[in-house]
């Protein structure tokens, strides 16, 4: 069958960016696999930006909103109270905080992450009284002003218009700033009296930055944040949309510190299907909200509760969990294994099922886009991210069958070789063909 774009070209907006990506016109989606209607079959490493964890359309929460849909239940409902929003919060209460000792009360916002970023933004500054926020340089906290402040991209910055304030940058521990002790940096800062630099009323972190280029947060340096925070009567947010539910083996991002972060953002997976759901938790103190002060039309998806109360059920018991970590150990093998060994200057980063190949230093974000589009051409859904599109960052279903998981990474391996990376060859001796694609 002939793809059929003509209608995308003609009416959309050229804000698109993954459909250049992966230039598809996609009609089927099953656990970690996609269909298109050129009749092709690729393996999802993807998953939605994180959105999918669970896969698609899994059995399970399908059946959920199927029998939801036909009983004419209430699909939009504002913050009404329901059937479906009181069972969703009564099965993360019993499944999910209990468990953790958190006393997490939560507030739905509207429909997308960089909502809930705002909110808890907004809220903190509330709370402490202080407008400043720190967040950390490669962050990403989402688009609207707000949130984008506290995103470190400059070409994503750029698209504001406006000067972007209220935040100040830090080190994360990565790269140059690796040598940089960024938290008795920041120690220093809070403690000099001639700094420049008022004290925040928030710092705003990822455990691990994805769209950052898969940067993992060592775990010593959590609990250090958490502890200066305490110290500083400093509240710490944990934006934990992309990595939550999940993504690096436990629910939260922040559980292998053993930190607990005053608020929470949670989105993207936590609908366990796809669908719209945003939420920030907050340690019940902080609730100082008057009502409506933070609100939207769309705040509490139906659907979505429903969907994401089925999802849930994922993580009764331990079964879940270590499927997860069973994945993470063929993968970082695999990379270990068969990636590595291609170019000692390839820069492997990851946990749980978020993992990153660094091509910084083999060919940067060209050959990483080279690699990306081979990689889509022989079957295989693949997102770059960091500093220059630099990272290919693997992102799957954290349920996709193992033997599926194998081919994503053989297929990984296979087009690194075909852009010029291979023991004994330099990365810069692309595949002509690939360069002209």
């Amino acid at each position: 069958m002939v793809m059929n774009t003509e209608i995308f070209e003609h009416l959309e907006s050229n804000v698109r960016s993954y459909c250049r990506s992966f230039p598809e016109v996609f009609t089927k989606g099953k656990g970690s696999l996609l269909f298109s209607e050129s009749g092709r079959t690729y393996i999802d490493f993807f998953s939605g930006a994180g959105s999918l964890n669970y896969g698609h359309n899994p059995d399970p929460i399908k059946a959920c909103l199927v029998e939801y849909l036909i009983s004419d239940s209430i699909i939009h409902g504002l913050d009404f109270y329901t059937v479906a929003k009181r069972a969703f919060l009564e099965d993360f209460e019993q499944i999910i905080l209990r468990p953790r000792k958190l006393d997490y009360k939560i507030q739905f916002c509207g429909p997308t992450g960089t909502n809930a970023v705002e909110a808890a933004l907004k809220l903190a500054r509330k709370i402490k009284g202080r407008p400043g926020i720190f967040a950390f340089m490669g962050g990403y906290h989402g688009m609207s002003l707000g949130s984008l402040a506290a995103t470190g991209n400059k070409g994503q910055r750029a698209a504001a218009g406006v000067p972007l304030s209220g935040v100040t940058f830090m080190p994360f521990p990565f790269g140059f700033m690796e040598g940089i002790d960024s938290i008795g940096y920041i120690e220093a800062v809070l403690n000099d009296t001639s700094s420049g630099i008022e004290k925040p009323s928030a710092i705003l972190f990822e455990s691990v930055q994805a769209e950052g280029g898969v940067i993992v947060a060592p775990t010593a340096w959590l609990q250090r944040l958490a502890d200066l925070c305490r110290r500083h009567d400093i509240l710490l947010i944990c934006d934990d949309i992309q990595v939550g539910c999940g993504r690096t083996g436990t629910f939260f991002s922040f559980e292998r510190a053993g930190c607990v972060p005053d608020l929470v953002i949670l989105s993207k997976s936590i609908s366990g299907y796809g669908l719209p759901l945003s939420m920030v938790l907050m340690k019940r103190e902080l609730d100082i909200w008057k009502p409506a002060e933070h609100n939207g039309t769309f705040r509490g998806n139906q659907l979505a509760f429903v969907a994401g109360r089925a999802a849930l059920r994922y993580w009764q018991g331990g079964e879940f969990a270590a499927g997860i970590l069973e994945r993470q150990e063929f993968v970082e093998n695999f990379l270990n294994r068969n990636i590595i060994p291609l170019d000692e200057k390839i820069q492997i980063r990851g946990l749980g099922l978020i993992w990153g190949i660094d091509l910084c230093d083999c060919g940067g974000g060209e050959t990483a886009r080279l690699a990306a589009r081979h990689c889509f051409q022989n079957g295989l859904m693949i997102e770059r991210s960091g500093r220059e599109d630099t990272v290919l960052k693997i992102l799957p279903p954290l349920n996709i069958p193992l033997a599926e998981l194998e081919q994503g990474c053989l297929t990984i391996q296979g087009a690194l070789q075909a852009v010029g990376i291979s023991p004994g060859q330099q990365a810069t001796n692309l595949n002509p063909v690939l360069a002209q694609a």
